[in-house]
């Protein structure tokens, strides 16, 4: 038994009606917020992880050049 597109419109209103549309914008808004700062996190993440490996091979070819 699927779930059809009238069901979950009927469930959309149920939760609209309990929750009201203020609130549910709000959490809408927290959860954009969220999400947006987990990827700027995973993003700082890699260029962080990028630039490590940059100077760990600078410092291997300054030690290769000082021997």
């Amino acid at each position: 038994m699927a779930i059809g597109p009238l069901q979950i419109i009927i469930i959309l209103l149920i939760v609209v009606l309990i929750f009201g549309t203020k609130k549910l914008r709000n959490v809408g808004k927290d959860l954009g917020g969220a999400v947006h700062d987990f990827k700027e996190g995973l993003n700082q993440g890699t260029e962080d992880a990028k630039k490590d490996s940059t100077t760990e091979k600078s410092t291997d070819d300054n030690a290769d050049k000082a021997a």
